[in-house]
């Protein structure tokens, strides 16, 4: 072993999933192997101290969100967060994954006292203390958390929370299906399949390969949302497809996708901690889960539709001209206006939301 590659070794992430490993008899199904390259206790990539959220690589982050590309993000939605709050005669937030905080700076300057109290629940305990410097002028309403309580009402929001949650991957060699997992190779991790019962929701046509996940873990959380929010609303915003689209018989190469100083790679067994790993979010799955645990489903459609809905356009035109080049990439198709989605689940009785006025794609779960 040379010495670069004891250093590697010696790395305290890879000693813990080393030992998990051990203790799984040398094979890891990816969703675990996730779940500790990424929130580990204080080695995870979103419980260390890495920058992670910013607009250029010089600033040492790995990725850019909408909320940190323009403020004008944060005062749509509240739009939609103001008459969500009205609708169900609540006064508090609740965000998960709230990064940088800057999301939560945006809804608190625009809807002022409309907000008794905003709650923030985050995993990363660094990320806690730069949401608490973003946030100082808004300290008194401010509340963090751990996890969820029994019960809550209010308007909860998600900004890239989903695609965050471990995936399990599944991969279809020879007309069987396996479970893809993780080994030890060397000093470093390998691909390991294992024969598996598990399936995609929908039956993929033909006998090609395919490589594609499933989301357990997601729609346990949201399960456990509605379970949770007795009056309420929640808006989550996130890239991915319908179900039809996500498993689409020429979708074979999968969607688990890696973040590194705004580079983007397919490899998550490397540089393990030091970048995102992501994976689509299947909006259908979702939608589900959410309607099977009591939730309505209030809408489905692209961000580009549902900022434009909320009022974005009369904003940008009283903006800069670099802010509303900023905004534009927020709604234009080529950029994050068709990617990304937003669902929006109402816990009590259902109303018109503005942000699904035009465009619902509902029809399409």
């Amino acid at each position: 072993m040379n010495l670069e590659q004891g250093a590697h070794r010696a790395n305290p992430l890879t000693r813990i999933i080393d030992a998990a490993l051990q203790r799984d008899g040398g094979w890891l199904p990816f969703d675990r192997f996730m779940a500790l390259a990424l929130y580990a206790p204080g080695l995870g990539y979103y419980a260390n101290a890495s920058r992670k959220f910013g607009r250029m690589p010089s600033s040492g982050s790995d990725f850019v969100t909408a909320p940190e590309l323009t403020p004008l993000f944060g005062r749509a939605l509240a739009v939609q967060v103001a008459e969500a709050l009205d609708k169900t005669g609540t006064d508090e937030i609740w965000e998960f994954g709230a990064g940088s905080g800057a999301l939560a700076l945006q809804l608190l300057d625009a809807l002022g006292g409309r907000v008794v109290r905003y709650r923030i629940v985050d995993l990363s305990g660094t990320l806690r203390e730069r949401q608490q410097q973003t946030l100082a002028k808004h300290a008194a309403k401010v509340e963090w958390l751990g996890e969820l309580p029994e019960s809550m009402n209010g308007v909860v929001v998600g900004n890239e929370v989903l695609d965050a949650m471990p995936v399990q991957v599944l991969a279809r060699s020879g007309g069987q299906w396996f479970e893809r997992g993780v080994v030890a190779q060397g000093d470093g991790f390998a691909w390991s399949d294992r024969p598996t019962d598990l399936l995609p929701p929908v039956e993929i046509e033909g006998q090609h390969d395919y490589l594609t996940e499933i989301h357990p873990q997601a729609e346990a959380f949201i399960a456990t949302l509605a379970d949770r929010l007795k009056r309420g609303a929640a808006f989550f915003f996130d890239y991915g497809f319908p179900e039809s689209e996500y498993y689409h018989p020429q979708r074979h190469m999968g969607t688990v996708m890696c973040h590194r100083g705004h580079e983007a790679d397919g490899d998550p067994l490397s540089h393990v901690g030091e970048k995102d790993i992501t994976a689509h979010v299947n909006f259908t799955g979702i939608a589900l889960a959410g309607q099977d645990a009591g939730l309505d489903v209030l809408g489905y459609c692209n961000q580009a539709r549902f900022l434009l809905n909320a009022g974005i356009l009369p904003m940008m035109e009283q903006a800069t001209l670099a802010e509303r080049s900023m905004a534009a990439r927020l709604i234009h198709e080529h950029e994050m206006g068709e990617l990304f989605k937003v669902v929006g689940f109402a816990a009590g009785e259902p109303w018109d939301a503005i942000g699904f006025a035009e465009g619902d794609r509902s029809h399409t779960l």
